[in-house]
């Protein structure tokens, strides 16, 4: 095998998977590194997106269905983590196949890490392999972050959210560490199959980024479920006992407690996956969560090498890793004028029952900001227009708009309802383009949907 290649990709996630399939379509020398077999494809479709997604998918289906959770809950999630399996395997291979089918394509499987600026040595076993490269694109992702609790890491009965997902045994009482999105979501979907779950979280209150209001109805959904949350809570130590595991925290009032049940998942966020990679032998700057600094146009110190997805420190989520593709092919392969900078209104959706999707501003940074604002707000109940809610058994939500009152233009919006991950992209889209909220209140739209209800939540703004 030739070792000298036009690009070399480090790490199979979504934007170095789809540069090297461009590269690879005109003809360019590429390689593609990825340490694991099992990780074809990258993070959202093995252990991210799309395995959590079908879990929390089979999960709602369970509670529609009306089955029994005490009964039937155990099984069914053993069932829902088949599925998952089954579904990654195979969008494991596809991916595989639509880089390595290329002919100057080449996926190398192995441990990948800088011996200078336009050399990586891939190691797999006691086998290495020199590779070069004209361009070098890091693509290697994140981690789970592991705090430093007495006992965390040691213990038998501490996951993190790759290893729970792959476990088809459900627990009966789960401790949720960090009430950010990763963790929420797993909570719910274990909480809908049956289990006792409690989360904690340090901050002082749990869906910060939202507003108040908003915020109290996600938490009285969760509470609906079963579960427990607390916030503004320091986790002391993790202590393994003869009947499971126990949680030494102390309250948001300064009270020491314990928290007894069979697992506990640890879900405090992820950092950039840069360990191992050598970056400073290619002469390359790390930002202080590790991240491999870039500018607007994804491309570190050194001119030939960027950084894409999770890596570089944006936003961790897949279609920025796709932005981040975008911007790194108009570099290579373009008029090198698409910058990061020109992203507008990125949503984002935290996936419990029914979802919570937001983009833009929230009413209460708005008006730190002194915007002149209109809000729109509705009880989902409330929303007569919207019946969709009521067929598909989720009436209970909220739907909030803020609108700038001297412009008309949406400056954003919190959806929690039934298809919220899909209105949300509609609202984003206006807010790109400059479609008011006029426009938007007086749109035709599909009935019975999900997306009707906007109209009569921006009619209500005041």
């Amino acid at each position: 095998m030739e070792n000298k290649f036009d690009l070399l990709v480090i790490g199979f996630g979504k934007a170095g998977k789809t540069l090297a399939g461009d590269a690879a379509r005109q003809g360019k020398t590429v390689a593609l590194v990825e340490q694991s077999d099992q990780m074809y494809g990258g993070t959202c479709i093995n252990i991210g997106c799309v395995p959590t997604k079908a879990l929390v998918h089979s999960a709602d289906l369970f509670t529609a269905a009306g089955n029994d959770a005490a009964q039937q809950g155990a099984e069914a999630f053993s069932k829902a983590v088949a599925f998952r399996d089954k579904l990654t395997g195979a969008m494991r291979a596809k991916n595989f196949e639509m880089v390595d089918s290329n002919e100057t394509a080449t996926v190398i499987t192995g441990k990948a890490e800088f011996v200078d600026a336009h050399t990586v040595k891939v190691s797999a076993g006691n086998d290495t392999l020199e590779l070069t490269a004209d361009t070098i694109v890091i693509n290697t992702g994140a981690v789970p972050v592991m705090l430093p609790i007495e006992g965390l890491r040691e213990s038998k009965y501490v996951v993190d959210s790759t290893d729970f997902q792959k476990n088809p045994e459900l627990p009966g009482r789960l401790a949720v560490i960090g009430g950010g999105p990763i963790g929420i979501e797993f909570a719910s979907l274990a909480a809908n199959f049956g289990a006792q779950v409690t989360v904690f979280e340090a901050a002082p209150k749990l869906f910060g980024r939202s507003d108040q209001d908003v915020a109290d109805v996600a938490l009285e959904l969760l509470k609906d479920q079963g579960m427990e949350l607390f916030a503004g809570v320091r986790i002391n130590k993790v202590v393994d006992t003869e009947n499971g595991v126990e949680l030494h925290y102390q309250d948001a009032e300064g009270n020491e407690k314990v928290w007894s049940g069979d697992r506990v998942l640890a879900a405090t966020g992820r950092k950039p996956a840069t360990e191992g990679l050598n970056v400073e032998a290619a002469g390359l700057e790390l930002g202080k969560r590790g991240e491999v600094v870039v500018d607007e146009y994804c491309r570190t110190n050194q001119d030939h090498i960027f950084a894409v997805g999770d890596v570089n420190g944006g936003l961790q989520f897949t279609y920025i890793s796709l932005d981040d593709y975008r911007v790194v092919k108009d570099q290579l392969f373009g008029e090198g004028k698409r910058s990061v900078k020109d992203r507008v209104a990125v949503p984002n959706t935290i996936f419990i029952t029914p979802p919570l999707a937001s983009v833009g501003l929230t009413e209460d940074a708005a008006r730190e900001a002194g915007k002149n604002i209109k809000v729109g707000v509705k009880p989902v109940a409330a929303v007569a227009t919207m019946p969709w809610a009521k067929i598909v058994k989720q009436p209970k939500g909220i739907m909030k708009f803020v609108i700038d009152a001297d412009s008309d233009q949406v400056l954003g919006a919190q959806l929690l309802m039934p298809e919220a991950a899909e209105v949300i992209n509609l609202v984003a889209v206006a807010m790109r383009y400059g479609i008011t909220a006029s426009d938007l209140r007086d749109g035709i739209y599909t009935h019975p949907s999900a997306t009707e209800g906007i109209a009569e939540v921006i009619a209500a703004a005041k």
